[in-house]
């Protein structure tokens, strides 16, 4: 296996001229304490996006998120009981990774049913009717029963917070657990928990509530604190309108900027394939929405939610997670037209992104 070539000598003096140059922290989006550790070996500022239903896909976990989404209430409490305990040594080693770096952990965001097997997967349906002491027949019903018309827009986010608060109430423990773990190591813990998917001020309450009483809880058994701060993704249009409501209440925003493109165009990111050429081609869009930001459109929602949103918390911290975050030209538009605090990319883009917040820079001076 290749591995990336290492940011020393000239280039890394290089590298450093432009840190100071820029005007606007380059974060990463990252799942593990491997993604971290690369980060920050290209020079993230942090990690702007922990996508935490990524841990749940690897083969020893995934059995366990089934149980917890097809079980009975025995074995629900069972699955979070070890979920839990896969969370927090995750957790533990991102934020050992980034010592005195900020880290950004998403709740739950996709739908549940992207977790359950196939019903043409027989060896892993009987294999998992074994496991909670059902049938193949009957497991076959339930997946049924959770297959959404349009998953995207439906049980997932901050609905499936508030619907099913077990699973928020477990990673938010796992979180400051682990918080309190690696503090008590050494390690500079700052921990930020984003709140998916809000549309109303009244849903970002609610789970901000849940998330502090989970925390109060830990901390009177452990007998000691720890620092974090709540925040939401602004992903869906509703949001950006009210902005100057959720900003009285969260400590930070995060665009998603993937989704709200799709919601704001109406655009499917998984289907746009079928017409986006011919779109290009034919100029009715100069480029691809979902790789360089559309300025006139959601630009404009994102400069109306960060002006909207420092109007009543002028400190609010405000940056974009998604892969627009390493795109050259929506660096440009972030740093100089929007006035975010950060953009947050895959890590292998973050020396991209920090040139391009530079140039940007440069730009504008």
């Amino acid at each position: 296996m290749v591995s990336p070539p290492a940011i020393t000598g000239n280039l890394k003096t290089f590298m450093e001229w432009v840190d100071e140059i820029r005007t606007i922290d380059v974060l990463a989006n990252a799942d593990t304490p491997g993604d971290a550790r690369e980060a920050r070996k290209n020079g993230a500022n942090g990690i702007g996006l922990c996508r935490s239903e990524h841990m749940f896909f690897q083969p020893e976990r995934i059995s366990k998120v089934r149980q917890l989404i097809l079980g009975d209430e025995a074995q629900q409490e069972d699955a979070l009981e070890e979920l839990l305990t896969y969370q927090r040594a995750d957790y533990e080693g991102i934020f050992t990774e980034m010592d005195g770096l900020a880290v950004t952990i998403r709740l739950l965001d996709p739908p549940l049913h992207e977790f359950l097997p196939s019903l043409e997967d027989d060896d892993v349906l009987t294999a998992l009717a074994e496991q909670l002491g059902s049938t193949v027949d009957q497991l076959k019903e339930q997946v049924k029963a959770s297959e959404e018309v349009n998953p995207m827009l439906g049980l997932r986010g901050c609905r499936l917070g508030i619907t099913k608060p077990a699973i928020i109430e477990m990673q938010t423990r796992a979180i400051i657990e682990a918080s309190l773990n690696a503090m008590s190591s050494g390690v500079d813990v700052k921990a930020d928990i984003m709140v998916p998917l809000v549309g109303k001020v009244e849903e970002f309450r609610n789970q901000a509530a849940l998330i502090r009483s989970v925390a109060a809880k830990v901390f009177e058994e452990r007998g000691k604190t720890c620092d974090f701060r709540i925040g939401t993704m602004i992903e869906i249009p509703r949001a950006a309108l009210i902005a100057h409501e959720i900003a009285k209440e969260a400590e930070f925003f995060s665009f998603g900027s993937n989704d709200l493109t799709q919601m704001t165009f109406g655009y499917s990111r998984d289907d746009v394939g079928t017409f986006l050429p011919s779109y290009l081609s034919q100029g009715i869009l100069l480029d691809d929405p979902f790789v360089t930001i559309d300025t006139e459109g959601v630009g404009q929602l994102i400069k109306m939610t960060v002006e909207n949103g420092r109007k009543v918390n002028p400190s609010l911290k405000i940056g974009v997670c998604g892969e627009h975050g390493g795109d050259p030209r929506s660096v440009k538009f972030f740093s100089n037209e929007a006035g975010l605090t950060y953009v947050s990319c895959s890590p292998f883009r973050v020396p991209i992104a920090r040139l391009a917040a530079a140039q940007a820079a440069v730009e504008k001076s």
